[in-house]
């Protein structure tokens, strides 16, 4: 089966830190551009940070640059989002996102950040 399943969300004060991970199964994401996006409650989906699957280059939306780092293990089939100095702002669900010669979406897991 085709899936993504993200893991690592969970409740942390701002200024804390959290490390998501996105692991794949039945399928091999070398080939993948990968993405991280996040939702919050009636916001729209937007992308967070997205990695080649070529040179490993990278790209943040404004909000995070300097404080969240995407990297990506193709042996593992694992994706991360390091993610430092947490806002409230941050709080939403963060979903991961393969996109090759298919896309495929993880389910989502919650970061909830306290001020």
């Amino acid at each position: 089966q085709v899936q993504l399943v993200e893991s690592g969300g969970g409740l942390v004060q701002a200024g804390g830190s959290l490390r998501l991970s996105c692991a794949a199964s039945g399928f091999t994401f070398s080939g993948y551009v990968l993405s991280w996006y996040r939702q919050a409650p009636g916001k729209e989906r937007e992308l967070v940070a997205g990695i080649s699957a070529v040179d490993g280059s990278t790209n943040y939306a404004d909000s995070v640059k300097g404080r969240f780092t995407i990297s990506r293990d193709n042996a593992k089939n694992t994706m991360y989002l390091q993610m430092n100095s947490l806002k409230p702002e941050d709080t939403a669900v963060y979903f991961c996102y393969a996109r090759g010669w298919r896309v495929v979406w993880g389910q989502g897991t919650q970061v909830t950040v306290s001020s």
